[in-house]
């Protein structure tokens, strides 16, 4: 039984050592190159008319996204856990997101109708 219980050990730090030294800069520069262009977005395209305001937001919310997706895999290890916990925190997430973009429908709504009456 302790044999067994080394084995999951093992596993484990085998696991969590495939995020090495190198990997976290990797995925730091992945991160400061999201944001790069976020800034170049900002400062840049939107200011000189070469994307519109709501596309900038579309683009900003999806890099955003992106941006939370490694440091949630990566940094917080949900990489390297099991598929159903994975998936737990993910379906969870869409919930949530799904109650947020209802609850700013809805509102939006109300404040259109109490305006009006």
């Amino acid at each position: 039984m302790a044999e067994h219980h080394s084995h999951t050990d093992e596993h484990a730090h085998e696991e969590h050592a495939a995020l090495t030294k190198g990997k976290i800069w990797q995925v730091f520069g992945i991160l400061l190159v999201i944001t790069v262009i976020e800034f170049i977005i900002a400062l840049w395209i939107i200011p000189h008319g070469y994307m519109s305001q709501g596309i900038g937001n579309i683009v900003y919310i999806a890099l955003t996204l992106l941006k939370a997706f490694y440091i949630v895999a990566y940094f917080m290890h949900l990489k390297f856990e099991k598929l159903g916990l994975q998936l737990s925190l993910t379906v969870s997430f869409i919930f949530i997101i799904y109650f947020i973009v209802l609850m700013l429908i809805e509102g939006g709504f109300l404040n259109l109708h109490m305006i009006n009456h």
